[in-house]
């Protein structure tokens, strides 16, 4: 039996595939624990760990020199309080997959010499596992054209990203068939993050949906707690069925059951549709310095996929006319459906915990007891 740290940032996109990964690794007999932020709190409630370490980070951006500096501080700070619970723990691997919060805690393995994966879910690496590659043993990648991995120098493994266990369970549901006359449901979510844009445009795009369609509708659509009453009325007034919330802890069994899904392209979310195989329209996160989500969405859309909705042009007169031409033609909807399934990596958990049980066999960590 091993024991592996694992060490992501707070949100879904880094906390899911850490998730999925320990829930394998502990059905082959090993034991896991987390560092994280506080954020663990609202994403991570439910993860497998046998002892779940908050550990000090920051992200070290802007350009007020004490801003910086308290950023730096709190890094030093962080890297030293993991070293000490490192040592108390005495893990013989760890896997870091991405986020600043992963900064700290990776930098003190190294420094005692335990082996460590770094795990990147996007098309483009991030910018935490870039400055952290010099300390890892291996890249693991999602994608196989993934941008700035060519610059780090040791070895790349694609695996693909990690899905949750209820994913995995959750994609055995096979494309519901779509006639004249049945109801079409539709899972639209904005990604941890949230996506005001989504609750903007969204429900005023199916208002203008003719009524024939819309009347079928049977939305799901996951928004912030502060956009719930607003969003609500739009669909009332356009006499919709929908049901709010926002966290469904069952998201993955929503989107087996659709027909459609209208997302941001986060590495999570395009894991978890592709192996449940839906279509999607994705509108990418806009301001992203290194546009990982853009790079996301077209790797998705050049598959036949789904199809990529920029949110500086969207509005809700193109995405309705888009609505109405999907739901009216099944056969591209289940085409897409069935391309969507081609990209899905259901397996990518069992290829991630193969290279870690390896890589543990070679920790060098000397402790004093």
């Amino acid at each position: 039996m091993k024991k592996f740290m694992l060490m992501a940032g707070g949100t879904g996109g880094h906390l899911f595939p850490a998730m999925a990964l320990a829930q394998e690794l502990i059905r082959r007999g090993n034991t896991v624990e987390l560092m994280t932020d506080h954020r663990v709190e609202t994403y991570g409630a439910d993860f497998p760990a046998s002892q779940i370490h908050i550990v000090p980070s920051a992200t070290p951006s802007g350009k007020n020199p004490l801003v910086m500096a308290g950023a730096a501080f709190r890094i030093v700070w962080g890297i030293a309080v993991a070293f000490g619970k490192l040592r108390a723990s005495k893990p013989d691997c760890v896997i870091g997959f991405g986020g600043y919060p992963t900064f700290p805690p990776f930098i003190a393995a190294n420094l005692l010499g335990i082996p460590g994966i770094l795990h990147e879910q996007n098309a483009v690496m991030g910018r935490a596992n870039r400055a952290l590659g010099r300390f890892a043993d291996i890249l693991a990648m999602s994608f196989a054209n993934t941008k700035f991995a060519d610059a780090q120098n040791l070895e790349k493994v694609l695996t693909g990203n990690p899905v949750r266990d209820r994913v995995r369970v959750a994609a055995a549901t096979t494309y519901p068939a779509l006639n004249s006359d049945s109801p079409i449901r539709l899972v639209i979510f904005g990604g941890s993050q949230g996506a005001k844009a989504l609750s903007d445009i969204v429900p005023a795009a199916v208002a203008l949906v003719p009524d024939a369609i819309r009347h079928r509708l049977q939305i799901v659509q996951q928004c912030r707690a502060e956009d719930l009453d607003r969003v609500a009325e739009v669909y009332r007034q356009a006499k919709v069925n929908v049901e709010l919330a926002a966290f469904f802890g069952d998201l993955p069994e929503r989107i087996s059951r659709s027909h459609l899904v209208i997302a941001r392209s986060g590495a999570s979310t395009i894991a978890e549709i592709t192996v449940l195989g839906r279509p999607a329209i994705l509108v990418p996160l806009p301001g992203a310095i290194d546009a990982d989500q853009k790079n996301n969405a077209l790797f998705f859309e050049s598959a036949g996929a789904g199809w990529v909705a920029e949110q500086a042009t969207l509005s809700p007169q193109s995405l309705g006319t888009r609505l109405t031409i999907l739901l009216t033609d099944p056969a591209t909807l289940a085409k897409a459906a069935a391309a969507a399934r081609s990209l899905g990596q259901p397996r990518a958990v069992e290829r991630l915990a193969d290279i870690a049980e390896m890589l543990s066999g070679k920790n060098t960590m000397e402790l004093t007891s």
